[in-house]
């Protein structure tokens, strides 16, 4: 079975935006093409600044859960420290 992987996108905009995939590159080329998620249409071009193997989905979606609820600033000391 594949890992899972939890990632933060830093969008054109600034913004940042979490996900979870099995396939991280597939995943980035569908986010730079448009055809991801509906918040990061628009939003490219994209850089990814946070990455988090995980061993399944239900773990992955846990983990997204947990950084979604984070502040700006939080996400921000998570991705400096993996740096």
């Amino acid at each position: 079975m594949a890992d899972w992987v939890l990632y933060i996108l830093k969008c054109g905009d600034d913004s940042l935006y979490t996900g979870i995939t099995n396939d991280l590159e597939k995943r980035l080329s569908d986010h730079e093409a448009g055809n991801g998620a509906k918040y990061t249409r628009g939003r490219g071009p994209f850089q990814l600044v946070y990455s988090e193997k995980l061993k399944n989905r239900s773990e992955a979606s846990k983990r997204e859960a947990q950084i979604k609820k984070l502040s700006r600033t939080e996400k921000q000391q998570l991705i400096n420290q993996d740096h």
